[in-house]
């Protein structure tokens, strides 16, 4: 056979066939190309909508795995719906769900969830900036900026901001590895600790490793899945574990710049921002009022704390307060409280935990910020004042447009279930803030509910965690600076 001849009956000779196979190549890095030069854009002109855009491409990636047959524990097909209101709430890290967490997926199902709430929980660009910076052991100005925009709402918007910021852009790569630090050691920390009580209550070994492993991970994302069929009932009364989840669950939600800030302050003795004072100061405080609220309204009511030993009751109000603040793990039915609890519960989700968390809500310093601005305002001060610091009216007004934008998205979704499910308001509200501030509580209403409900509620828990800052960034069209000042005219407002 020569050079020239047709190889395989194709009618093409072997230098045709290697031009044809240089061009297909050639196009393929084309391509690959315009991509990335797609991707790298969007990141540099609008990290908002980069992160949206990744974010629900990895929930849709989750949504296809958890809807195969291998995924589940019969082997069966999980239905599209709870397929992605698990996928949305384990990258969400919220922990509501439509079906049973121990019974219903497979190894290789809950490992994929695994994994989803991991990402969730640190951040899909602060996870991709800690693999580049892996990979490269450096990190330029656009991943440092794009590692930014993960932690700061603020620098979502294009243009240059102030940099008195928790994280200064110079920190990133410091922060980066404090992340990356952090979770290695308290997820291998945690489990540690919960193994044991689990080897007392008769488990076998390896069965006790790995749901050890699950509740570190799922507390310290602030997700509240529970991989035991009983739920948390086995621990109701077990302090030591009660307390292990409790400090999982409060350092995720201080949220990965405090506890940076924590660390510089202990090595370098550096001094402690305004957002790392107002973040511990806010979150021990709600811990507190929580805790003292839930007691008082629950402490003779049987189905709750009222069956338990009076010197326990304490205990559970103040794990219950920690709850609400985004871990979502609970040792009483929350569909038996009373009303006005789960009222002031829906108060505390609301707020949710820290800023650049692992937590919900609206955070503990977007509070604090209106309360500041009330009480300056009831003071007559022309600005707002705060451990001898001035807070620009720039955060005011990020503040006030974070809750207005929550407020809204929890009305909205409410509004679509109680119309749907008819279901008492109270249960409706509570449920709704719980998807909106990735909690997790829930008095089981996304299980009894209709598919139509699972989606409005995933959509719920997408808008939570994306944020409402960086969606409505995201959603802008235009984030040019304005370089002129129109006339002024005071409205009469009050």
């Amino acid at each position: 056979m020569t050079h020239r001849e047709t190889a395989g009956g194709c009618g093409l000779d072997a230098d045709t066939r290697r031009d044809m196979m240089r061009t297909e190549v050639g196009e393929r890095k084309t391509r690959a190309g315009r991509v990335r030069g797609f991707a790298s854009g969007l990141a540099e002109s609008s990290p908002a909508r980069f992160a949206i855009l990744i974010f629900t491409g990895l929930i849709l990636i989750l949504t296809a795995v958890l809807a195969l047959p291998i995924s589940a524990a019969d082997r069966s097909a999980t239905p599209l719906a709870d397929a992605l209101f698990t996928a949305v709430s384990a990258i969400c890290v919220t922990g509501l769900v439509t079906v049973d967490m121990a019974t219903h997926w497979s190894t290789f199902g809950n490992v994929a969830i695994l994994i989803g709430l991991q990402v969730g929980g640190i951040g899909v660009l602060t996870l991709a900036s800690i693999l580049g910076l892996v990979v490269s052991r450096r990190l330029g100005l656009r991943q440092k900026l794009i590692a930014a925009s993960d932690t700061n709402p603020m620098r979502t918007h294009a243009g240059p901001i102030a940099e008195s910021q928790a994280v200064r852009l110079g920190e990133i790569g410091g922060l980066l590895t404090t992340v990356a630090v952090s979770v290695l050691a308290i997820e291998l920390v945690l489990p540690v600790l919960i193994v044991p009580p689990l080897l007392i209550l008769g488990w076998e070994p390896w069965p006790a490793i790995w749901k050890g492993f699950y509740f570190a991970a799922s507390a310290f994302t602030n997700t509240g899945f529970v991989p035991t069929v009983e739920g948390m009932a086995p621990f109701a009364e077990d302090v030591w574990m009660l307390t292990v989840i409790g400090f999982g669950v409060f350092l995720g939600s201080v949220g990965f710049p405090v506890i940076f800030a924590l660390a510089r302050k202990v090595r370098f003795r550096a001094r402690l921002s305004v957002h790392v004072k107002l973040t511990l100061v806010a979150t021990l405080g709600l811990l507190v009022v929580g805790a003292v609220f839930i007691a008082v309204l629950e402490w003779n009511h049987q189905p709750t704390l009222g069956g338990q030993e009076p010197w326990f009751r304490p205990i559970t109000a103040t794990f219950l307060s920690m709850m609400t603040r985004s871990g979502g793990f609970s040792t009483v039915d929350v569909s038996q409280m009373n009303g006005s609890t789960l009222l002031g519960m829906d108060m505390l989700m609301f707020v949710g935990g820290g800023s650049a968390s692992t937590a919900g809500g609206i955070k503990v310093t977007t509070l604090a910020v209106l309360f500041l601005a009330a009480f300056a305002e009831a003071r007559g001060d022309q600005s707002m004042n705060v451990f001898e610091r001035r807070i620009p009216n720039d955060v005011l007004r990020l503040a006030v447009s974070v809750v207005l934008w929550g407020a809204t998205i929890v009305a909205t979704a409410a509004i679509a279930i109680l119309h749907i499910t008819k279901e008492p308001l109270d249960v409706v509200l509570f449920d709704t803030i719980s998807a909106f501030a990735t909690c997790g509580l829930s008095t089981d209403l996304p299980a009894r509910s209709p598919d139509s409900v699972k989606y409005i509620l995933s959509a719920t828990m997408w808008a939570g965690r994306v944020g409402t800052v960086t969606l409505a960034a995201a959603l802008a069209a235009s984030q040019r600076r304005q370089l002129f000042k129109r006339p002024e005219e005071r409205p009469i407002v009050g």
